[in-house]
């Protein structure tokens, strides 16, 4: 449970300990069966609301004293902060946190928990050699389950979750290896030399230096009989789409097919429009396959893709759809590498392995990260970094805007949309939800802009939860320059093109990491025009550094140094198994460590017992994931 803390000190989103005096007594609220328990509660330092969903004995419970020492999460509602379904505790002890399981209830897990951490050192067999556990100071796998379940100091549970995340890192670097050894035979491309220079030259923009070493890179290992799998990373906007582009125009030459893969319907269909301009003019031909496509327009995009006449198809995780033929699939290409883990793209892969030949796989990231911590994080791929910005692109200024100062942003906002240039307001609910933290919805937002700040402009709104078609009009409408502002979630987060829009609004900014945020940002400030980012909400460490600068990379650094790669780490995940801590168990010194114990086990002949128990639990938890790819 650690330490208490005081109201004063409250930290939002985070679960936390806090001794209470009650303030007047609990009321209950009915919305038909479910029922709502509230309770308004202080200390010295300041005052919260308690409040239990479907919990109606707790005001019976709370009726009976008038202190309490609970724990649970703390949410912000405007201005006050609210407890949501505390635990009410008799003293001050480290209590585990459990996913609820639907018809069992704390005390019987408890009971079972307990029966099994008697024969833990069965369950949990040791795999790290001694030697392993000293050089790197860890504890035995079965005393750090017993810990993490039953804990009696934080010194220990830190410990302990340390070699549980360990061990994750050592999984995944295991496996990574496996992939890389076990490349395949690729398609050798006919590919003219200077082919390159030739597509530059059909552009209507001068490529950077960064643009045209990386395409070389890429069409030299397309050139190759072993399969191509490289990584091509850079900050937004650095132009990594012109060099997909010109990746997939020359597999077309050479005759084969490309695939490029996007992970949402917006990005898909604006690379489709963006594909037709620059590659139809030189003769390739290009297609659109989405999830969402009506029956006829669907068996038409299947009958292009089976029969060849589509050399580049372009769609999201349709493309891996079972009943998706390629003709030729000489590459994929998977855009937006963190929505993507090897499960996806090894899927893609497969759908062009009817010949002995693989095809060659190329994966984007907008994600910059330290390429020595991307080598690791992605031992399977080799690493191409397109570190130059092209020129024209003005930086974004970044403000942080209090809630008090919030008003007068939006009348900002008007002004600006009233001279003819163009926002983003993203809000990251959906709707409102009772028990949570109350945060500004999309549809809520856009009512309360309608009818006040924003009166009389027009102003569109998207979200996930939007039909295809209709999402596809919204921001069609906003691109054309026919709506002034875009109201959404992050939706709009990758790949969203706007040179007209110059303002982007983050709702509860404090919500999001720097990565995203910094993503976000990335939608504006790709004209001449100057651009800014306003960040609404309580200032922390993360905000202050977008503040300071709009390079990815030093933002990545700096994302590193507060919260480790755990947030990283935890969207690049092989299979769902490999990672079940949470993201602020991994360090970067940790993954140092493990990936130094990972090519000592497998290069020490006296390690390869461990190292192949080791590669047999990673491949057992890949294949959860992968159903028939295997590391062994």
């Amino acid at each position: 449970m650690g330490a208490l803390t005081s109201v004063a000190d409250a930290r939002h989103g985070a679960d936390q300990a806090f001794r209470l005096r009650k303030q007047g007594e609990p009321k209950i609220y009915y919305h038909g069966k479910l029922s709502r328990v509230t309770c308004k509660f202080t200390d010295d330092t300041g005052g919260l609301t308690g409040c239990w969903f479907n919990q109606p004995w707790m005001r019976q419970l709370l009726q009976k004293k008038d202190s309490f020492l609970m724990y649970g999460k703390v949410e912000r509602f405007k201005t006050s902060l609210q407890l949501t379904n505390p635990r009410l505790e008799d003293s001050m002890r480290i209590v585990p946190v459990y996913r609820a399981i639907e018809g069992i209830p704390n005390k019987t897990r408890e009971t079972l928990i307990g029966q099994l951490l008697e024969d833990a050192d069965a369950i949990c067999k040791e795999t790290l050699p001694e030697a392993m556990l000293q050089r790197y100071a860890l504890m035995p796998s079965a005393l750090a389950v017993r810990i993490l379940h039953r804990p009696d100091t934080m010194a220990h549970v830190a410990q302990a979750q340390r070699r549980i995340a360990f061990e994750q890192l050592l999984l995944y670097q295991i496996a990574v290896r496996q992939f890389k050894r076990r490349r395949k035979d690729g398609k050798v491309l006919s590919i003219a030399q200077g082919a390159e220079d030739a597509y530059w030259r059909t552009l209507p923009f001068a490529p950077t230096g960064a643009q045209k070493r990386t395409l070389s890179e890429i069409t030299g290992d397309m050139r190759k009989p072993e399969a191509m799998a490289r990584m091509v990373q850079g900050d937004v906007g650095c132009g990594k789409t012109a060099i997909a582009f010109g990746a997939m125009a020359l597999c077309a030459r050479a005759g084969c097919q490309a695939a490029f893969m996007a992970p949402t319907e917006i990005l898909a269909r604006q690379h489709f429009e963006s594909a037709k301009k620059l590659l139809e003019p030189q003769g390739v031909r290009c297609g659109l396959l989405l999830s969402g496509m009506k029956t006829a327009e669907r068996k038409n995009a299947l009958a292009n893709i089976r029969s060849g006449a589509w050399q580049v198809v372009i769609g999201t995780h349709a493309l891996i759809s079972e009943n998706v033929r390629y003709s030729n699939l000489g590459l994929c290409i998977t855009d937006e590498q963190h929505r993507f883990g090897v499960s996806q793209r090894t899927r893609l892969i497969q759908k062009g392995s009817g010949t002995a030949a693989a095809p060659h796989l190329l994966v984007m990231s907008a994600t910059p990260i330290p390429r020595s911590l991307a080598l690791m994080m992605y031992g399977d791929l080799d690493v191409s970094v397109v570190d130059e910005l092209p020129p024209g692109r003005t930086p974004v200024k970044t403000r942080i805007v209090p809630q008090e100062k919030r008003a007068d942003m939006y009348r900002y906002l008007r002004a600006e949309l009233e001279r003819g240039h163009q926002a983003y307001i993203v809000c990251p609910l959906i709707e409102e939800d009772e028990g949570k933290a109350q945060l500004k919805a999309v549809e809520s937002l856009h009512w309360e802009l309608a009818q006040g700040a924003l009166r009389g402009i027009p102003v569109g709104v998207t979200h996930g939860r939007q039909p295809s078609e209709e999402k596809a009009k919204v921001l069609h409408a906003f691109a054309a320059g026919k709506l002034s502002a875009l109201i959404a979630t992050t939706v709009i987060e990758v790949g969203m093109n706007v040179p007209g829009a110059t303002i982007m609004i983050v709702e509860d900014a404090q919500r999001y990491g720097l990565a995203q945020l910094h993503q976000l940002r990335g939608r504006v400030g790709r004209g001449a025009k100057e651009s800014s980012c306003f960040l609404v909400g309580v200032e922390n460490d993360r905000l202050h550094a977008l503040t300071h600068t709009n390079d990815g990379f030093e933002i990545a650094q700096r994302d590193l140094e507060l919260r480790g790669p755990g947030e990283l780490l935890g969207t690049q995940q092989h299979g769902a198994g490999l990672w079940t801590g949470g993201a602020e168990l991994f360090s970067v010194k940790l993954l140092h460590d493990a990936a130094a114990c990972a090519q000592e086990l497998s290069e020490n002949k006296a390690l390869q017992p461990a190292y192949q128990t080791l590669a047999a639990q990673a491949n057992s938890l890949l294949q959860q994931s992968l159903g028939d790819v295997s590391v062994s």
